[in-house]
C-alpha cells in the first residue's frame, strides 16, 4: 500500500493530503524506465569490453587467435631449422663446390637480400598481430629467394661438373717433347738474354732442344687455330685453342702433322722439331696462354713426368741463361 503524504495549509491552518496527478505519475514512471534502460545498456557495453564477460563467439575467436599464434610459433621454429640447413648448403656451395670448379662465390648480401618493395607487406599492417604475421611472411620470402638462388647455383655446378672432364682434358698438362728425346731444357719462362741482341728481355715460353724431326705432342685436347709461318720470329708454328681460356703455341717446327681446324687430342703428334724463323738451333719454343695472358708452362707439367723429373726441369728453367730465340 502506497504511503500517503500530506502538506500543511497555512491559510486554513490544517494538513491536507497530497494528490499526485496521473500525468505526472506516468512521466515519473517513463523517466525511470528510460533511465533503467540506459543504465542497463551502458552496463552491457562495459561488460562486453571486459575479460569477465565473453560471448561464445568471442571465446571461439580468442581460441582461434591463440591457435594461430601457436601455429606461427611452430612455423618460425621450423623455419629456424630450414635456415640452418640452407646455411650449411650455402657454405658447402661457396667454400667447396664453387672453389673446386673455380667459380666465384655468391655474396651473402645477394643470398639473403629478400624483396626491396616497400609496399609488399602493407596489407598486413593495422592488425593486433601484424608484426608477427609480417615478420613471418618476410622470413618466408627470404627463404624462398635463398632457395631459388641456391637451386640455380646447384644447376650451374651440375653443368660445370659435366664440363669438368672436358676441362681436365683441355688443360695443357704434359710436356710437348718427351724427356728421352730431349738434349736439354735450354731456357725457361722469365727474363733471359736474347741470343741475337744480347739484351735482357722477357722470354714468354720454354725452349726444349732436340734433334730436327723429333715429334712434338699436343699438350691438351683442342682445335688447331693456326699452322703457318706468318707470325714474325716463330717460323713454322702451331696454335691450339683448348677452350676454357687456354691456348698453346709451338714454334720453329721443321714440318707439320696437322692442319688448321683439325680437332686434336692430348698426346697426338702435331709436328716436328726444327729451327725455322728466329732460332739459333733446332729446338721447340713452347708457350701457354690463359685468358689472353702468357703463363709459365712449368705450372702445367703434371701429366707425364715424375716428381724428380719435375724438380730437375724446374731447376733448369729457373736459371737465367740465354734463350734459343
Amino acid at each position: 500500500m502506497a504511503k500517503v503524504k500530506y502538506y500543511y495549509d497555512s491559510e486554513n491552518l490544517a494538513y491536507r493530503k497530497i494528490i499526485t496527478k496521473t500525468r505526472k505519475k506516468i512521466g515519473v514512471v517513463l523517466l525511470f524506465l528510460v533511465a533503467s534502460a540506459l543504465f542497463g545498456l551502458l552496463s552491457f557495453i562495459i561488460l562486453l569490453n571486459t575479460p569477465y564477460f565473453e560471448t561464445p563467439k568471442n571465446k571461439k575467436q580468442a581460441r582461434e587467435i591463440e591457435n594461430l599464434k601457436l601455429r606461427y610459433a611452430i612455423l618460425n621454429k621450423k623455419m629456424d631449422e630450414v635456415e640452418n640447413v640452407i646455411t650449411f648448403i650455402e657454405e658447402r656451395d661457396n667454400n667447396l663446390y664453387r672453389v673446386y670448379f673455380n667459380a666465384s662465390p655468391i655474396p651473402e648480401e645477394e643470398r639473403k637480400s629478400g624483396f626491396k618493395d616497400a609496399n609488399r607487406y602493407k596489407d598486413l599492417e593495422g592488425y593486433n598481430n601484424s608484426q608477427l604475421v609480417s615478420n613471418t611472411t618476410k622470413r618466408i620470402d627470404v627463404l624462398r629467394k635463398q632457395l631459388a638462388i641456391q637451386s640455380k647455383s646447384l644447376d650451374d655446378i651440375l653443368k660445370m661438373a659435366k664440363a669438368k672432364d672436358k676441362l681436365l682434358a683441355a688443360i695443357p698438362a704434359i710436356q710437348p717433347v718427351k724427356n728421352e728425346n730431349l738434349k736439354r731444357m735450354v731456357s725457361g719462362f722469365g727474363y733471359r738474354t736474347d741470343p741475337f741482341t744480347k739484351a735482357r728481355k722477357m722470354h714468354e715460353g720454354m725452349d726444349f732442344t732436340a734433334r730436327t724431326g723429333t715429334p712434338i705432342y699436343a699438350t691438351g685436347d683442342g682445335v688447331v687455330a693456326r699452322a703457318d709461318n706468318t707470325a714474325s720470329g716463330y717460323g713454322n708454328h702451331i696454335v691450339i685453342r683448348h677452350g676454357f681460356g687456354y691456348e698453346t703455341l709451338y714454334a720453329h717446327l721443321s714440318r707439320y702433322k696437322c692442319r688448321r681446324g683439325q680437332s686434336i687430342k692430348r698426346g697426338d703428334i702435331i709436328g716436328y722439331v726444327g729451327s725455322t724463323g728466329r732460332s739459333e738451333g733446332p729446338h721447340l719454343h713452347y708457350e701457354v696462354h690463359k685468358n689472353g695472358k702468357v703463363v709459365n708452362p712449368l705450372n702445367f707439367y703434371y701429366g707425364n713426368i715424375s716428381a724428380v723429373e719435375y724438380v730437375a726441369i724446374a731447376q733448369a728453367a729457373n736459371q737465367e741463361n740465354q734463350s734459343f730465340d
